[in-house]
């Protein structure tokens, strides 16, 4: 061997090393998920009286309401998210109830998805270079790519996606992360029968939008991902609530959330029951955007819909105490996300500009 590459090669070992002694986080594995475009309205209150009463949407719906509606919006939230408001809040933390003065927002002041995703995977808003939507290469680095050139998550970071944008928004081509999004199929030597069926059904089964999937395929590769490839990081990101909501399908709005619900359920459950992720993996679940709040602004978003900047997040995991629903004023940013990672796995992560950890998620004080 290269007497340099043996130095090297010493030298990495040892920077292995002092990490593991040093390292006093339990966390060694991260799940982060969003769920584009859906409002804080829903998760905190459930089903919106202003939407789902509507008569042609009942009419079309026929048990919309006996599936989501109650008086009382701590029951209409739990009809609508049994698993976020029976489990994770229970032995987690969700943020994000403006009811109580806890506010999130996004940091970027456009308001729709690609500076959302470009910010809460970066750590700052960028106004002055992600201004659109299009199939651009992020200049920016994503956290996720920051682990990727590290030695101990080389080849271990895993993106999944239902808009085919993703791959731009995390530059694959520089990152090197495979990113399966859009209508991507599963590929390698080595498929599951499931990832096989996923990517035959996949082309017979196309949905209604031309660049987002249906959630299911989503996040069945994701499944199949943890289960078969066991990927240290994965991002995993439901696309359906944004665009039923630009639809201004509120039912079926209402049931992709719901859905989405029991997919975070499982994917917990997988994680729990798997030796190689129980106990070493923080979940954080977030997402790029808010929408409007009137019969007609609740369908969009962006720079000219007031409170489409505001968000919510959510953490279960070793390091995060089990503080629940924040009820405390406060005022938090999706932007604080990968700082929030990289000290989870004992890291500083590198990019200078972007914003502080959530230190309640690490179970340090402050707000």
């Amino acid at each position: 061997m290269n007497p340099f590459k043996f130095i090297l090669l010493g030298l990495m070992l040892f920077s292995l090393e002092l990490f593991a002694q040093s390292k006093t986080t339990k966390t060694e594995h991260v799940v982060l998920v969003t769920l584009d475009g859906l409002r804080w309205q829903e998760l905190f209150r459930g089903a919106d009286s202003l939407l789902v009463d509507d008569t042609g949407m009942v009419e079309k719906s026929g048990s919309l309401l006996d599936d989501f509606w109650h008086a009382d919006p701590l029951v209409r939230r739990t009809k609508l998210f049994p698993f976020v408001w029976g489990t994770l809040a229970q032995q987690g933390q969700v943020y994000g109830n403006r009811s109580f003065g806890a506010k999130v927002d996004t940091q970027n002041k456009l308001w729709f998805s690609y500076p959302g995703y470009n910010e809460l995977l970066t750590g700052s808003a960028d106004d002055a270079h992600i201004r659109s939507n299009d199939k651009v290469n992020n200049p920016n680095k994503t956290f996720l790519e920051h682990l990727n050139e590290l030695p101990a998550y080389r080849n271990q970071v895993l993106a999944v996606g239902g808009w085919d944008v993703f791959p731009f928004i995390i530059n694959e081509t520089r990152s090197g992360i495979p990113v399966n999004s859009g209508f991507v199929p599963a590929k390698g030597n080595s498929l599951s029968e499931s990832e096989k069926l996923l990517n035959r059904l996949q082309e017979e089964i196309r949905g209604p939008w031309g660049s987002v999937r249906l959630d299911p395929f989503t996040h069945h590769y994701a499944l199949e991902a943890l289960k078969n490839r066991k990927p240290r990081i994965l991002y995993l990101a439901y696309g359906e609530t944004d665009d039923w909501a630009h639809d201004g399908e509120y039912d079926e709005y209402l049931r992709s959330a719901k859905q989405t619900d029991a997919y975070l359920k499982e994917i917990w459950e997988t994680l729990q029951a798997d030796p190689f992720y129980q106990g070493k993996t923080t979940m954080l679940i977030t997402v790029d955007h808010g929408r409007g709040t009137s019969k007609e602004s609740w369908k969009s978003h962006g720079a000219d819909v007031p409170g489409a900047g505001q968000v919510w997040l959510m953490a279960i995991g070793p390091d995060t105490p089990a503080l629940g629903e924040i009820k405390q004023e406060g005022q938090w940013h999706s932007a604080m996300l990968p700082r929030t990672i990289f000290r989870l796995l004992g890291l500083e992560y590198p990019e200078a500009k972007a914003a502080q950890a959530l230190p309640w998620v690490l179970g340090e004080k402050g707000n």
